[in-house]
């Protein structure tokens, strides 16, 4: 009795004092980061602009507030008159900004999820299989579909959801466990992934064997406001869904015996908050393909900085991630300036050395 009350007094001190310093520190040098990156990125290209020109032509009060640019970009309306630098930087590049945001914070939430539902911090958003049967299903269209090229992200995330069933099928024996749902992942993942190498033997063009990279290893390449007005509804419910799941999120890595015992029905629970990472991954694989290591090195990082509380967690996640993805893809696009490439090699050059310090650093590293 005296065990439960002092959880249920540290649950509610925790929970009237999630808004601190440390948070507020982490989500201003978020917006730092996206800031400076954003600039960084709508100024270069194949017309080029200083970073004052690229800022004045950002904040232009014309297009800021000008509702019939607004309708524009989030309803698909007639774009207004305005200047050669606020309509590249508005109608081109910015996109793909807004698309880094996007696809950073569902990536960070959906791992900060699985990470909780199998109570193992080196979980991503792909550890279920939502990856591996995304990017099936990518390659099948591509390859043997290639008139459905135009529904591509929606067979993206229909893969991905598929998949997941298929995970939690192979975990279910009266009832799942973490351990069950993630060796379920690594044996859909492996079948999956086998699946897809064998798929580009049978592409027929040089053409499709690049889309089909493109797609799975993460590209940000030609996004633009249609991309964003796919993904923004989405991650907007998933967002708010995360956040309202934060009590059962503490709840689940008090153990399943605890939870259980607290009148948490785990199952129905652990489900549910799968279905909300899921959907959180799908908004970010229907609009930038497969990006690795978001989902699994920043709720490490959130973790670190803010501690282990989830609506501090999560909404840490929704602005280190997207600051992530934004600098690197400045890097993708930038470093090697003509050549641009797929965001999710920076991702992987960046998430790796991280896992790498890690794995050095910390003697305990896996369950949390």
């Amino acid at each position: 009795m005296a065990s439960k009350t002092a959880r249920s007094t540290e649950s509610n001190s925790a929970a009237e004092g999630w808004f601190d310093g440390s948070l507020v520190a982490v989500i201003f040098a978020s917006l730092l980061v996206i800031l400076v990156g954003g600039l960084l990125q709508v100024s270069f290209g194949a017309f080029s602009m200083t970073l004052i020109e690229a800022w004045h032509a950002v904040f232009n009060p014309n297009v800021v507030f000008n509702p019939q640019a607004w309708n524009a970009f989030l309803l698909g309306g007639e774009l207004p008159e305005m200047s050669r630098e606020s309509l590249i930087v508005w109608n081109i590049r910015l996109p793909r900004v807004f698309v880094a945001i996007l696809v950073g914070a569902n990536l960070a939430v959906s791992g900060a999820i699985f990470q909780a539902v199998t109570r193992n911090e080196l979980a991503s958003p792909f550890i279920l299989g939502v990856s591996s049967g995304a990017g099936l299903m990518i390659l099948l269209t591509l390859v043997v579909f290639s008139g459905l090229s135009a529904f591509l992200p929606l067979i993206a995330s229909f893969g991905g959801a598929m998949a997941f069933l298929v995970v939690y099928a192979i975990a279910w024996k009266n009832g799942t466990s973490p351990v069950r749902l993630v060796l379920a992942g690594v044996i859909v993942g492996t079948v999956f992934g086998s699946l897809q190498t064998a798929m580009f033997f049978f592409a027929d063009s040089i053409g499709i064997v690049q889309s089909a990279i493109a797609w799975t290893t993460g590209s940000l390449t030609g996004t633009d406001w249609e991309q964003v007005r796919m993904a923004l509804p989405w991650t907007i419910l998933a967002m708010f869904l995360a956040l309202v799941s934060s009590r059962q999120l503490n709840v689940l890595l008090l153990g399943e015996r605890t939870a259980k015992a607290l009148g948490m029905s785990v199952e129905k629970v652990r489900f549910a908050l799968s279905g909300i990472a899921v959907l959180a991954a799908a908004a970010s694989i229907a609009v930038a393909g497969i990006v690795g290591f978001v989902g699994l090195i920043v709720p490490h990082m959130v973790r670190n900085l803010v501690g282990s509380e989830y609506k501090r967690l999560i909404i840490g996640c929704m602005f280190v991630g997207p600051a992530l993805m934004v600098t690197a893809d400045v890097g993708a696009r930038l470093a090697l300036n003509p050549v641009q490439i797929p965001v999710g090699i920076v991702t992987g050059l960046i998430g790796g050395p991280y896992f790498l310090y890690l794995m050095r650093k910390q003697t305990q590293l896996g369950e949390i």
